[in-house]
């Protein structure tokens, strides 16, 4: 299966070894993986702030980069629902709006790949520890993404899940919110750590890159000894 990798600017920034475990799990599983050299932002951050004639500019770039793709797939189920958008910001556009269909047609989620295409609910993972995991707002409210992160986790060897209290809380992240709206942006992510630290966890699992770095700057300034993973990840470690 040929799956077409969409990276996001934080993994490519930020987290480089993220990407790197979504190509060697996907590889692991047989799918054989390209990356399009000519993705961009994907235009969320303009999007998000009403800046929608700019985030359009980006849209159509990664509309032109992925249209040959026989599977998208994304370790951000943030950035991922950003492409399942684009036919909403294109209605009505003759040109675009057809092409931004069949790009979010085809467009998944990392575990959402793996569990609703590949039909694998075990990928043969282990890590040995106590974990939660953080259930980001637009991958489980926008993408719908609920269930296939926890079916998989649940697979990994020598791992316990403990269920986080108020789950269903934003961390605080929000793009630009969290810098535009910082005093409210802390307590919420406070709020986030506290509920972490209950669970006594070694480790802080999540699918959202953005979500991770906010939560894990603060578990990092608080000085809390959680570690902080994205699932991709764990699901690549044997």
């Amino acid at each position: 299966m040929k799956v077409s990798l969409f990276i996001t600017c934080l993994i490519d920034i930020f987290q480089p070894t993220v990407g790197k475990a979504t190509v060697e799990l996907l590889e692991r599983l047989g799918c054989e993986v390209s990356f399009p050299a000519s993705q961009v932002c994907c235009g969320q951050p303009a999007y998000n702030s009403g800046y929608v004639t700019e985030a359009k500019q980006s849209a159509k770039n990664m509309i032109g980069a992925f249209e040959n793709a026989e599977y998208v797939v994304t370790p951000s189920g943030s950035c991922g629902t950003m492409f399942h958008e684009y036919p909403h910001m294109f209605k009505g556009d003759v040109q675009w709006e057809e092409r931004a269909k069949r790009l979010a047609e085809k467009t998944y989620e990392l575990t959402q790949f793996i569990v609703d295409v590949l039909q694998i609910t075990d990928v043969g993972a282990s890590l040995n520890g106590k974990a939660t995991y953080h259930t980001s707002c637009h991958m489980t409210r926008l993408l719908g993404v609920k269930e296939a992160p926890f079916t998989l986790l649940s697979n990994v060897k020598g791992l316990e899940i403990e269920e986080l209290s108020n789950s269903q809380n934003c961390c605080g992240f929000g793009g630009t919110f969290s810098v535009k709206m910082m005093p409210i942006s802390e307590q919420m992510v406070d709020e986030k750590v506290n509920s972490i630290e209950k669970t006594d966890a070694d480790y802080l699992i999540g699918a959202d890159c953005g979500c991770l770095m906010n939560i894990g700057g603060r578990i990092e300034r608080l000085g809390k000894p959680v570690q902080v993973l994205h699932i991709a990840e764990v699901l690549n470690s044997r």
